[in-house]
């Protein structure tokens, strides 16, 4: 056989392997998807049950003060529970997202089975008493957990496996919002930083199957439905920088309340934390009850225009602290549902002032909350791609594309200037430096040092 045959029948061979690859990596992925997108949609389905039980239980309580006495019982009680799930499985803690950053790029260990009983446990346990944590980061993790069951022991390629977790994180997106473009481009983005074409067909797939079964649960209206997005006119454009900037500042902001208030209360006893938090949901509960859960209703109040420059300031204010408490508690529950409703406040709080003091059109105000949204996100996850997909997936509409872009552009760049770090590579880091023995799936101590940049 000649040279040439033999290269030729070498690339061949190389061919039907890559062949194989793909279809492996979409096969899984499909299932992947599948399975994780029922997981989600039963998750989504139990904290949705579980903040409007929170509600109705916080109304009952206002008509009759006497409900206080079982409250307070039920409270320590399942603060304690709180506490003993994240010391059971502590990478159950918070948001769920820096923990499968941590497993894909430096191969932390994840228990698959108990992280599924801890964030389906911690979440809908939280969930009863309203405490202001979003959905989508615990989603990605446990879309992540069944993709490790699924393929863990079926291929010992740990790249391949990789791939798959970063295809589940794709998934939980998908699920999470009915948005399966972001879902993909947020897990190449921000959970695998790699844009190679195994991660993408993995992420692709995994997606796309999640999306199937979240859409047949739910509908095809996406979670955050923008349903009358006005097309913004020549002199609505020169608002974005200032908009950019401030929503910038903004998420500069949410993210040194996070870590902030997560440092409060590292020091506090690890069973206080949860129990404090439950606590801090009562008087909220009580007089804000929009404040509770992870904040859909707030975009909603924000785009419908539902409230005055004064009330929509307060409420931005209020769901951040309470979101920084919720989170820095160690409660499981995410924090990116609850960025994106403090910066859609934040928008919508510009818009009305821009149409109060400066003639903007008030039509406008709808499409400001989108942006500041988007801006926000951008600035604390410094996922800006995502941002812009997720606002337009949401909006159901391609007009907006470049005002989004623009606002997110400028959201970027200043909170880069205030050197403000992503908040999912600081949350990564906070929890290895609280967890000097967590280990990678070889058995290896991981160095904190390994999560800069």
């Amino acid at each position: 056989m000649s040279n040439l045959e033999k290269k030729t029948s070498g690339g061949g061979l190389r061919q039907r392997r890559f062949d194989r690859q793909q279809v492996r990596l979409v096969g899984w992925g499909l299932i992947i998807g599948l399975i994780a997108g029922t997981l989600v949609s039963l998750y989504r389905y139990a904290i949705s049950t579980g903040i409007g039980f929170a509600r109705s239980m916080y109304t009952a309580i206002a008509d009759r003060p006497l409900l206080l006495v079982p409250w307070a019982v039920s409270a320590a009680g399942i603060g304690l529970i709180l506490w003993h799930i994240t010391k059971w499985e502590p990478t159950s803690s918070g948001s769920g997202i820096p923990q499968v950053k941590g497993t894909v790029l430096m191969g932390l260990r994840m228990r698959w089975a108990n992280v599924l009983v801890a964030r389906f446990a911690g979440g809908i346990l939280g969930s009863l008493f309203g405490l202001s944590l979003g959905r989508e980061g615990p989603s990605v993790h446990i879309s992540a957990a069944a993709a490790k069951g699924l393929v863990g022991n079926r291929t010992e390629d740990t790249t391949e496996t990789r791939c798959f977790i970063t295809g589940g994180a794709a998934a939980g997106i998908s699920a999470a919002f009915n948005a399966p473009l972001s879902g993909i481009v947020f897990a190449l983005e921000e959970v695998s930083h790699s844009f190679s074409a195994p991660v993408l067909l993995a992420a692709m797939a995994s997606a796309l199957g999640a999306d199937v079964i979240s859409s047949y649960v739910f509908g095809l209206t996406p979670v955050l439905d923008f349903v009358t997005m006005p097309r913004l006119d020549y002199t609505g454009y020169l608002w974005i920088a200032p908009l950019g900037a401030t929503v910038g500042i903004l998420g500069a902001v949410i993210n040194r309340v996070f870590i902030g208030f997560q440092s409060f209360f590292i020091r506090l006893p690890a069973w206080a934390g949860p129990v404090l938090a439950i606590v801090i949901a009562l008087p909220l509960g009580l007089f804000m009850p929009d404040v509770l859960g992870g904040g859909e209703n707030l975009v909603s109040l924000a785009e419908n225009v539902n409230a005055g420059l004064g009330l929509m300031l307060l409420l931005m204010v209020v769901k951040l602290v309470f979101s920084g408490t919720s989170f820095g508690s160690g409660v499981p529950g995410g924090i990116f549902m609850p960025i994106m409703a403090t910066g859609a406040l934040g928008g919508a709080a510009i818009g009305i002032a821009a149409s109060q003091y400066d003639g903007l059109d008030s039509t406008l105000i709808p499409l400001f909350a989108a942006l500041g949204m988007a801006g926000t996100l951008a600035s604390s996850v410094r996922a800006p791609v995502t941002a812009i997909l997720l606002v337009t997936e949401m909006t159901g509409s391609f007009v907006q594309l470049l005002p989004v872009a623009g606002c997110v552009l400028v959201a970027f760049l200043v909170s880069g200037l205030l050197r403000a770090q992503p908040i999912y590579d600081l949350l990564l880091s906070s929890y290895l430096d609280r967890h000097p023995e967590a280990e990678t799936e070889n058995g290896k101590l991981v160095r904190v040092s390994q999560t800069s940049g």
